[in-house]
């Protein structure tokens, strides 16, 4: 199977007419209504889908278990077993996983049966060993004992045609355990949504390289691959580009014959040197967006031969705040996966700031004994802050004393 989605409108990011300053929350939705897989179904071999995003619901192929079974080491009978002691003779043979017992058990006699082993016929209830005084002929145990106690119902876990697995889900080791469990031997699943990075920039150089004056290491190419590798993107290379407005279109141009998905780092603003959004301005399908939060704000949107483009800031802090609030689940919902909202959690403050009203503040974090501290300085340069924090704080939109 191969089915190839359309690819996105040209005015997927478009946001309405008027709009000036955009809060968070509003850009996110404009995201999750407008946004689509755009990478192509297939099916792989379970060993071969971990990690990728189911493109179907999943059917159970079979029952787990299979035939009712016992999830003990003992003795089955038919039950239930009454109050007091009780003594039963034993049939011949024997119940064990793998090994099916041929022929029934009489009533009022017990079988020796060991954990997994289907139920022989007569047998629909299972005494643990330890609860039982055996002489090779007889047991003896005491009661009261209830129909069907240590026993699993087949199909308990699933039967057949039950939906086991929903479409847009991640695939774990636990979903390929219970696909297997199940009869499945392989999966539906989209291929990676391949994502490819590219820093522009004449003052950047890269690392082991000579740094002249004025210019300064590329932070955010080998940081936003990291993440996206994290993510369980296909995480693509696209090197770096001068402040040369043809020599940039070439490398969009490449891009977009080699990769789903675009995010670029720096020029993204309105300044003179601002390329990337000048080069998606002229293809007629760029959006300048002006988020209400920090750090960040400036954010260019864009499809460049049919491929999205997401200008972020050149600050390597915005970047990755805006890599981790934005792009995450925007790119997730173009890989097929479901809308990632993030773990959040209400803790207590480590830290004092009085806030502003007006836009959505992110705090790079990290939590110590029950409480949640903040990095020493808010300032976007601060790259040292990346590597200290663990999370980021989310402070809402309104003003705020904490």
């Amino acid at each position: 199977m191969s089915l190839a989605p359309p690819p996105l409108r040209n005015d997927c990011f478009a946001l309405p007419a008027g709009v000036d300053w955009t809060p968070v929350d509003d850009a996110l939705d404009h995201l999750r209504r407008n946004l689509t897989a755009v990478t192509a179904a297939e099916v792989l071999p379970l060993g071969q889908a971990l990690g990728r995003v189911l493109a179907e619901d999943v059917f159970a192929a079979r029952s787990n278990p299979p035939q009712a079974n016992t999830a003990v080491d003992g003795y089955g009978f038919a039950g239930p077993a009454g109050e007091g002691p009780q003594v039963m003779p034993l049939s011949e043979g024997r119940a064990a996983a793998g090994l099916a017992h041929e022929g029934e058990v009489a009533p009022g006699q017990a079988i020796r049966i060991l954990t997994g082993a289907a139920l022989p016929r007569g047998v629909d209830t299972v005494i643990l060993e330890e609860d039982v005084t055996c002489d090779g002929a007889q047991i003896a145990f005491h009661g009261p004992l209830k129909l069907g106690a240590n026993t699993r119902r087949a199909g308990e876990d699933a039967a057949v045609g039950d939906r086991i697995l929903t479409k847009g889900r991640v695939v774990t080791p636990a979903d390929l355990a219970l696909a297997s469990a199940t009869g499945l031997s392989e999966l539906p699943v989209r291929q990676m949504l391949r994502v490819g990075v590219l820093s522009t920039g004449d003052e950047l150089v890269e690392p082991g390289e000579t740094a002249a004056a004025g210019q300064i290491y590329d932070a955010n190419r080998p940081m936003l691959l990291a993440l996206l590798a994290k993510m369980g993107f296909d995480a693509v290379d696209l090197g770096k580009a001068a402040d040369d407005r043809a020599a940039l279109r070439r490398r969009l141009d490449a891009a977009a014959e080699a990769v789903d998905v675009i995010l670029t780092s720096g020029g993204a603003s309105a300044g003179d040197e601002d390329h990337m959004s000048a080069l998606l301005r002229e293809s007629g399908a760029m959006q300048q967006w002006r988020i209400a939060l920090k750090p960040g704000r400036p954010l260019a949107l864009g499809i460049w031969q049919g491929t999205p483009v997401f200008g972020l800031p050149g600050n390597p802090v915005a970047a990755m705040v805006c890599t981790l609030i934005f792009a995450r689940p925007a790119m997730g919902l173009m890989a097929g996966a479901s809308w990632a909202e993030p773990q959040g959690f209400d803790l207590p403050a480590a830290f004092e700031k009085r806030k502003k009203p007006g836009r959505r503040e992110y705090l790079r974090a990290r939590v110590r004994n029950g409480q949640v501290e903040v990095f020493k300085s808010e300032g976007s340069g601060r790259v040292s802050s990346l590597s200290w924090a663990e999370g980021l704080v989310e402070l809402a939109d309104a003003a705020a004393v904490i």
